[in-house]
């Protein structure tokens, strides 16, 4: 067996930036009790997601929240996916930016969401992430002691090429902090998590922050694990909390030989490569 234990953070997100940083933590404090390896936070876990708030809490890689964050991995001695931050580079441009820290917190992954949120559902959500962010332009997949696994955030793992894409480039796991409205949660959220893990034949994680029906935009909660057969081994409702899940990554290479699925695509026909 090839067993890792995972802590989904389903958190609050309150307008002041570092106090969502101290919500994590008294967090971490219970989980880490619980022989953890990854903890994982949801998307813009520290800033309520309102585009116009992007900017303002914005921040370059190695600030304030990245810091605390490292420091948090280090002193737990976990693997931690730190949801997603708005991200200011030197140009001024703004990401939403997910990190990965290792046990040491040193960083190891790092993936700026690649497809903006810009949707007009009639008579449900409405958003422009473009509007305030950039987009990012990289494939993400890193190394971890038990192997490697892949990262995007909530609006990313829309598209199946993506997930595919890390999924040919060794991962076995995908983490998406993610933050799934009221209009798409109830009909697409599960759904979607489901349909990555079977075609792909992977774990899937997705973290989301805790509902607040009281703020500009509401979080559909529900963080998820699903195995890949497609089974949900884990998934939580709306308010705020955390969830234990162990696998056993051995099962995906088992399921992998039984349905050989990635090796019976037909690459004569058709491929799927990233352009660098």
């Amino acid at each position: 067996m090839k067993l890792v234990r995972f802590a989904q953070l389903q958190l609050s997100v309150v307008e002041e930036k570092m106090k969502n940083v101290e919500i994590a933590v008294s967090f971490l404090d219970v989980v880490s009790r619980e022989n953890v390896d990854i903890v994982t936070l949801p998307e813009m876990f520290c800033c309520p997601y309102q585009k116009e708030n992007f900017p303002v809490y914005a921040e370059p890689e190695g600030g304030e929240v990245w810091t605390a964050c490292s420091e948090l991995a280090k002193k737990y001695k976990v693997y931690l996916s730190a949801g997603s931050i708005p991200e200011l580079d030197d140009k001024g441009q703004v990401f939403n930016t997910a990190y990965v820290f290792d046990r040491a917190g040193q960083q190891i992954g790092k993936h700026r969401k690649m497809h903006l949120f810009d949707i007009n559902v009639r008579g449900g959500q409405q958003f422009k992430e473009s509007d305030m962010l950039t987009a990012g332009n990289s494939v993400t997949v890193f190394d971890t002691e038990f192997g490697k696994m892949g990262l995007c955030v909530c609006y990313d793992f829309r598209f199946p090429e993506l997930a595919r894409l890390m999924v040919l480039q060794g991962a076995e796991i995908i983490l998406v902090p993610g933050a799934f409205n009221m209009t798409t949660g109830p009909i697409h959220w599960e759904l979607l998590f489901r349909s990555r893990a079977v075609d792909n034949q992977v774990f899937t994680f997705g973290t989301a922050p805790a509902r607040d029906g009281c703020s500009q935009y509401v979080s559909w909660g529900h963080s998820i694990a699903v195995d890949p057969w497609g089974n949900v081994i884990s998934h939580m409702d709306e308010k705020e909390g955390y969830t234990i899940t162990e696998i056993d990554l051995e099962i995906v290479s088992r399921i992998r030989n039984q349905l050989p699925l990635l090796n019976q695509r037909r690459t004569d026909i058709y491929t799927l490569t990233e352009i660098k």
